[in-house]
């Protein structure tokens, strides 16, 4: 079997490798990698070497005025910004959001890993199958002397299993098969927040990197740069069940009460997805941001028509937010932010009475906040 992944709105799934600004020069309103073992082959041949290694050891960014030629001569790709209002924003940016990060590639050319995929069915497949009172059953674990490492660990375990009863053990996925550059841009996000207005009222901030205020315009909010697959691009891999743990006296071994099937997969991540974009709907309307709200009713009209021709949504990889990594989202809100409350790295947020989470990362389209990251769908043929 095959799967076919299609990018609805950018995506990155990167793995882990970031661009310094000293790795590239900003030219043309394109993002040129520059190729160092050429530049440094050219410069051994002359006395510029030490120059430019002592500039790197001391630079934050490359000089253009000195080194620009290397921009225009010896890139190792060019990537394009978005839109050319990008570059300005660029230079405006503080040093530490100037680090791109990088799409997963390889020296065939990028791809999707297909960790990422199962991880968000995982997710997904926890969500859907979750029991109503696990919420309060985590919390009951939490309220003793000594609260759980893993609070949520058993809470899985009952939904997707563990080990060799591990339901997910069932499906294989392969990493995709690489594809071109041509469609990846370099793309400006921001980082919206909640501000309080009074009772179930609220307004649009905008977040800014080491300040504990929040800012009013979209331009007060500290930009980050991102390599992400643009709408449109598609990976394709290999997809692969196991009919021997499916097989009926298996699962009773296994205690799986029915098969695990790339079907049941994808109506448990249409479920989730479901959820997901009720919730961003609810942020867009707070917010009162209508592009975002628009492109929120787009996925939603995209997931009732996936819904019918039998394949799924996923928001997957960087900037989709502790929405597509919470199967709890779902159960008593309540008993959430309960939960939520009692944890070190949380408990600020719920202190603060907004709701949770009370960020989104958006992406800019032409200059203007305009949708999330990470949305694609997948088919199974």
């Amino acid at each position: 079997m095959k799967y076919r992944v299609t990018v609805l709105t950018p995506t990155l799934v990167g793995d882990g490798t970031k661009l310094s600004p000293i790795d590239y020069m900003v030219w043309r309103d394109q993002v040129n990698v520059l190729d160092q073992t050429r530049i440094f082959r050219l410069l051994s041949k002359g006395p510029r070497l030490e120059g430019y290694l002592t500039q790197l050891r001391k630079a934050t960014t490359l000089n253009f005025a000195e080194w620009g030629g290397f921009a225009q001569n010896f890139a190792g790709r060019r990537i394009p910004f978005e839109d050319a209002s990008c570059t300005q924003h660029w230079n405006n940016a503080p040093i530490e959001s100037l680090h791109i990060a990088g799409f997963a590639a390889n020296g065939n050319g990028p791809f999707l890993p297909g960790a990422a995929i199962k991880g968000a069915l995982r997710t997904a497949s926890v969500f859907a199958h979750a029991k109503p009172s696990a919420i309060r059953d985590i919390a009951n674990q939490m309220t003793g002397e000594r609260s759980p490492r893993r609070p949520a660990e058993h809470f899985e375990q009952q939904t997707v299993g563990s080990g060799g009863s591990d339901r997910m053990r069932a499906v294989s996925i392969t990493d995709s098969a690489h594809t071109t550059r041509d469609a990846f841009r370099v793309y400006m996000l921001r980082l919206s927040t909640l501000v309080s207005k009074g009772a179930d009222q609220y307004s649009l901030g905008w977040k800014q990197a080491g300040r504990n205020a929040d800012g009013k315009r979209p331009d007060d909010a500290t930009p980050t740069f991102a390599e992400m697959a643009s709408p449109g691009v598609v990976f394709e891999g290999d997809w692969r069940e196991n009919a021997f743990l499916n097989g009926e006296e298996v699962r009773k071994s296994l205690r799986w009460n029915k098969p695990v099937t790339h079907e049941t997969l994808l109506d448990a991540a249409n479920q989730y997805a479901t959820k997901q974009l009720e919730l961003h709907a609810r942020y867009a309307e707070w917010t009162g941001l209508e592009a975002l709200r628009a492109s929120v009713s787009e996925l939603q009209k995209r997931l009732e028509a996936a819904r019918n021709n039998g394949s799924c949504l996923l928001a997957i990889g960087w900037g989709a937010g502790f929405l597509s990594k919470s199967a709890a989202i779902g159960m008593d809100e309540a008993e959430h932010r309960k939960v939520l409350g009692m944890l070190p790295y949380y408990e600020r947020a719920i202190k603060s009475g907004l709701p949770f989470p009370k960020t989104r990362r958006v992406i800019f389209l032409k200059n203007k906040p305009a949708t999330l990251p990470g949305w694609v769908e997948l088919k199974v043929e």
